[in-house]
């Protein structure tokens, strides 16, 4: 019983250091690594992630047929 009550104080330790080090207090958004002000540049943003990881598949297979 005793090894239940510490393993549960520990868990309770651990997820209130979790808040506290991801600076929920700040407001929603603030602990992102990129900045989501400006919708229009995370849009640009995004689109170059994601398309840069759709078109690589095209470019390899483009690039393998032009080898000789």
């Amino acid at each position: 019983m005793a090894g239940a009550r510490v393993w549960t104080q520990a868990v309770r330790r651990f997820s209130t250091s979790l808040v506290r080090g991801s600076h929920y207090a700040e407001g929603p958004g603030k602990n992102l690594p990129f900045s989501v002000e400006n919708k229009w540049r995370l849009l640009a943003m995004m689109s170059v992630f994601f398309g840069s990881g759709f078109a690589a598949p095209f470019l390899l297979v483009w690039h393998q047929f032009r080898k000789k």
